[in-house]
């Protein structure tokens, strides 16, 4: 998730809500991990299955991140 761009819902959200910090913390942690494990040259069986958990854990928390600035720019 690109955090970099200016959004005033998200920064809102980022500034007001603790569970959607905790959330665009929990992504960015699954991201670092990911690029760790995508510089494998040789990833074990668990390091691939790590990787594709990892990859629909981002993926959920992702849509859970949208879902909220979502409601919070439909309740502005």
């Amino acid at each position: 998730m690109d955090m970099s761009a200016a959004d005033p819902v998200r920064d809102e959200l980022l500034k007001n809500s603790q569970q959607f910090r905790e959330l665009v913390n929990q992504h960015e942690e699954h991201e670092k991990r990911l690029s760790e494990l995508q510089h494998l040259s040789f990833p074990s069986d668990e390091e691939q299955s790590e990787e594709t958990a990892l990859k629909r854990q981002k993926l959920a928390i992702k849509d859970e991140i949208y879902a909220m600035m979502h409601h919070a720019q439909a309740g502005h």
